[in-house]
């Protein structure tokens, strides 16, 4: 270049090619860079998943401690979620009022719903966000590398920079608020959570989720109901609303998890900089508590509204509910699979038919739930009657004994095998991206050990010693071990009452118009400003510039 025969232009001309030769040597170096080359974060674990054609990573991010698992592999839909421990420490509902607020504006996309002008704009294969009894998951997908960016994007940035703290509206919106149109008016309660919760605790199966739950694991945070129930939401505070996200929705409590075809260094070098590296490491206490066994069989009765015009005759829920192990026991998270279809699934089940056989309801069904802390499976009589409750485990008992005496049918537990087993290997899972359903049951484990997030996906093994041990007394040992001889069980009813609902309508009618008479002017005129306010917010709609971010 500094050649004297070199002309001035010609230098520059040249300069600026070696500029542009070098910047693209750069990039190149860039993408070529791999996992191990970052200096972010720490691999503490690294296998190839054959049954899902995969190389998985597990990761630390050291600065901060999040814990990030990696799927890499030629799926074009890829998969992004970022998900944070949340045990609830009462029913008021903060993890599924926090899951809705996050996604209403945060400080680099400050829309007021920018979950609504994804769904317009994006070509997303997945959006959306769910609160689980133990934790909250913010999942995305997409089979386009720009618009996956970009959900990546909005999504970290919701939970980690939402604006909750500069707008208390959101709150308001999202979980709950009085409502007074004028002075003269009555006070109501109003708030998307509180009323979702409201018409999930109308029927009787979101009625006997909640309480089964909270019968068997009375010390634990599944005692309380993750997703707010109706009569407790109007006691959480804002300033208690702040504080879970305080606490719960920082890096050092994070998982994060990517997978798919993608450039995965470049995708962690991003999530560094543009988000982790910002947080400084805190000890989070968000461990998932373990219920000490029963020493002997619990019972509750509950009860559901109806109307007046449906009959409270056949319309009783028994049901026969037990813990069952660990949900990091890899055996036994699929042999209860097993055992569920066998006992009460397959055409002709014997535990189905026994009940079916006495008139023990009309309807028998049973399921088992793995995606908490220790499992617990469930037999349930629909359409029954209250005074059958002694009877109805007094069958399924002696069925149970009977099973583990004389043995289970090998050929359905054969045809459970062959189900569950095509079913994984298939990774036919309809509209949800494989991808998805990996990833959620990935934290079936890791959520619980962060140095298993392998053991649920890696199942190839384990059905090949459950078809093994399906030729012994394994599952008939079971049976005997977890289910007879274990204490740790529930039998809960949920029976019919007609007028309950008319009853807590008036019960809440009372309550509120006491904390009107309870009220000065000022306090009343308060509420009345803070209900057109709220609307006004609801109704204004967001400037161009605030659209343009996403």
């Amino acid at each position: 270049i500094y050649g004297k025969t070199v002309k001035k232009e010609e230098k520059k001309m040249r300069f600026n090619r070696c500029l542009y030769a070098l910047w693209n040597r750069f990039r190149e170096r860039k993408g070529s860079m791999t996992v191990k080359d970052l200096k972010s974060y720490q691999i503490l674990n690294e296998k190839h998943v054959k049954e899902l054609n995969s190389e998985g990573i597990l990761l630390e991010h050291k600065k901060t401690g999040a814990r990030v698992f990696l799927l890499s592999n030629d799926d074009e839909n890829k998969v992004f979620c970022i998900g944070f421990r949340t045990p609830p420490s009462d029913s008021t509902g903060v993890p599924h009022i926090m899951e809705h607020s996050v996604l209403c504006g945060s400080a680099k996309f400050p829309v007021k719903d920018p979950f609504v002008e994804l769904v317009k704009g994006s070509i997303n294969t997945f959006l959306n966000a769910m609160t689980y009894p133990d934790k909250t998951v913010y999942p995305v997908a997409s089979c386009n590398d720009k618009d996956f960016q970009n959900l990546m994007d909005v999504y970290m940035d919701a939970v980690l920079h939402p604006n909750i703290y500069k707008e208390e509206k959101i709150f308001r919106q999202e979980g709950w608020h009085y409502e007074m149109e004028s002075a003269d008016s009555p006070i109501t309660v109003n708030g998307v959570v509180y009323n979702e919760m409201k018409g999930a605790f109308s029927s009787p199966e979101g009625v006997l989720d909640r309480y089964t739950q909270n019968t068997l694991y009375p010390d634990t945070c599944y005692t309380h109901e993750s997703g707010g129930a109706p009569e407790v939401i109007p006691e959480l505070t804002y300033e208690d609303f702040l504080n879970f996200h305080r606490k719960f929705y920082h890096p050092s409590n994070s998982f994060i998890y990517l997978y798919g075809n993608m450039d995965m260094a470049e995708k962690l070098e991003y999530l560094d900089e543009a988000y982790l590296s910002h947080f400084d490491r805190i000890t989070v206490d968000s461990e998932i508590g373990v219920q000490a066994p029963f020493e002997a069989c619990a019972e509750a009765g509950k009860f559901y509204p109806i109307t007046e015009s449906e009959p409270e005759e056949d319309n009783t829920y028994l049901t026969y509910n037990i813990v069952v192990g660990d949900s990091l026991d890899r055996e036994r998270y699929i042999a209860f699979q097993i055992l569920d279809y066998a006992l009460c699934s397959a055409p002709g089940a014997p535990l189905k038919q026994a009940l079916l056989d006495k008139g023990i309801g009309k309807d028998i069904y049973s399921y088992y739930e793995s995606g908490i802390r220790q499992s617990y499976f469930t037999i349930v009589a629909k359409n029954a009657n209250l005074d059958r409750k002694a009877e109805f485990v007094e069958c399924i008992e002696e069925n149970l004994r009977s099973l583990s005496q004389k043995g289970i049918d090998k050929k359905a537990l054969r045809a459970g095998l062959n189900f569950y087993e095509f079913r994984y290997r298939e990774a036919d899972f309809g509209s949800y991206p494989a991808g998805l359903m990996y990833g959620l049951q990935v934290l079936d484990s890791w959520l619980y050990d962060d140095a298993k997030p392998f053991i649920h996906i890696e199942a190839g093994e384990t059905y090949k010693k459950l078809r093994e041990k399906a030729e012994t007394s394994y599952f008939e040992d079971l049976i005997r071990e977890c289910m007879l001889e274990n204490t740790h069980k529930g039998i809960l009813t949920l029976a019919p009452r007609k007028g309950l609902a008319e009853e807590r309508d008036r019960i809440l009618t009372e309550k509120l118009a006491a904390l009107k008479e309870s009220f000065g002017s000022e306090q009343i005129q308060e509420v009345v400003e803070e209900t057109h306010a709220l609307l006004e917010y609801q109704e204004t709609p967001d400037s161009k510039e605030a659209l343009a971010t996403i």
